[in-house]
């Protein structure tokens, strides 16, 4: 049997996208041949080993508008010139290259959506930028062979928009051994980028008021500013900055926290339809989370019951719900016990087969 080639292309760097590795890994064992190309930036580590191929190509612009012309350019030539049964475009911003050459070549080509990319908070407040990712959206979403999503809030977007039916390919981690680690200290975790909208800056504010550590594992555009608040607030000694760390580090460390954050504004109808890795991450490393009160998650939270949800990104429920989750062992255990029902449910091992058949269909 011929064995089919699969290109999967992103915008960021490959070694720290664990939805992408498990993607890749799953259809290599599909038996497809998988490439996956992202980017290198100036403080690139180097790639991490996988069982797939990856190619990152160095740019001249790491950000704005010439970055993502100067990515989508090379990005065209690279796929016109290489070979390929199928290409996916994740996300937007590297989705038209896919389109054309997938077109030109009479290829399949799909557009995985991790997110809504007109409403992220970086492109949503800029009218004009909008605009023009609503015109690429529009013009990628109404020819892509097959389209997949993260949650049923964006598959209803796209259906509702531009009725385009999406499958629903959700963040759930690869399951693996749960063991109970000793933990010294009820550390607070947030693991992901550093940008606007996340509730970051509400988050280190109401650790005022919270008798335990916080620690932060990843950068982004907010990175030098919220060390800055730390620094004002004289919050050295409970806010901890961890920069990017390996998927497998981050794995132990989720494991030896205590309580998982994932806060997002509800603002961003990005955030708003969201469905974040982290909250089935926490879930599966088997600890209690803070998340929005946002359908996708209060829908998940009353299925099993894993997290403290909020309404609004507020200094004093922020603190109170984290010293709840802190001081009342009998609710957290609760909680952690269906932390570890739900992750029997909630796993990559069940979700990977939705994912391979929807390429082997328009493979």
């Amino acid at each position: 049997m011929e064995v089919k080639r699969v290109v999967f292309t992103v915008t960021n760097d490959l070694n720290y996208d664990q939805r992408m590795i498990r993607i890749c890994n799953s259809m290599i064992e599909a038996g497809y041949n998988v490439l996956l190309v992202g980017r290198e930036k100036k403080n690139s580590k180097p790639l991490i080993k996988q069982s797939f191929e990856q190619y990152r190509m160095k740019l001249l612009f790491e950000k704005g508008k010439l970055f993502y012309i100067e990515y989508n350019l090379r990005l065209f030539f690279f796929l016109l010139v290489h070979y390929f049964d199928l290409v996916c475009g994740i996300d937007l911003d590297s989705i038209i290259p896919c389109v054309w050459i997938g077109k030109l070549k009479r290829k399949p080509f799909l557009y995985d959506a991790h997110e809504l990319f007109t409403e992220t908070p970086e492109v949503e407040r800029r009218p004009i930028i909008k605009n023009f990712w609503l015109k690429v959206e529009k013009y990628a979403v109404k020819r892509v062979s097959r389209g997949i999503c993260v949650s049923e809030g964006l598959a209803n977007y796209f259906n509702n928009k531009y009725g385009k039916d999406f499958r629903i390919i959700r963040n759930f981690p690869t399951k693996a051994d749960l063991k109970i680690e000793l933990k010294s200290q009820k550390i607070i975790l947030y693991q992901g980028t550093l940008n606007e909208g996340r509730g970051l800056e509400t988050l280190i504010q109401a650790m005022k008021f919270v008798d335990s550590k916080l620690v932060l594992a990843g950068e982004g555009d907010l990175s030098n500013q919220l060390r800055s608040l730390v620094k004002e607030l004289n919050l050295e000694n409970k806010v901890e900055f961890k920069g990017f760390i390996s998927p497998s580090d981050l794995k132990l460390l989720t494991r030896l926290s205590y309580i998982g954050i994932n806060l997002l504004e509800a603002r961003s109808k990005n955030y708003y339809h969201s469905l974040a890795n982290k909250f089935f991450d926490y879930t599966e490393a088997g600890i209690p989370s803070l998340n929005m009160n946002f359908p996708e998650y209060k829908k998940l939270n009353t299925e099993f019951e894993v997290a403290i949800l909020v309404d609004s990104l507020e200094e004093e429920k922020i603190s109170n719900s984290l010293n709840i989750l802190l001081n009342n062992e009998q609710f957290y255990l609760r909680l952690k016990q269906n932390c570890l029902v739900a992750r029997e449910k909630w796993n990559w091992e069940i979700e990977k087969e939705k994912l391979i058949l929807a390429f082997k269909e328009i493979s």
